[in-house]
């Protein structure tokens, strides 16, 4: 019994072992080399990251006109109690 099971798991060990051989070694392989497409100097397809063409907002400061002023402030009146305790 025991020598049956020594040569089991003497066996069976060794698949690990052989996977992780072969995982190692396909990773370090060196690649394939791809086949670059021929360039007939055609039309080119537009970049997919270059956002639209759209014309620029008008320049502002030194360079074109005045900067535009600030709007104006707003207050408004808190409601609620006051300080001191005594309602109207």
């Amino acid at each position: 019994m025991e020598v049956t099971a020594f040569i089991w798991l003497f066996l069976v060990l060794k698949i690990p072992v052989a996977a992780a051989l072969y995982l190692v070694w396909w990773a370090a392989r060196e690649p394939e080399p791809v086949a670059e497409p021929e360039d007939d100097g055609g039309t080119r397809r537009p970049d997919p990251h270059r956002g639209p063409n759209v014309p620029r907002p008008p320049r502002r400061g030194p360079h074109s006109d005045q900067p535009l002023p600030a709007p104006p402030r707003v207050r408004t009146v808190a409601r609620g109690q006051s300080l001191s305790g005594t309602d109207r």
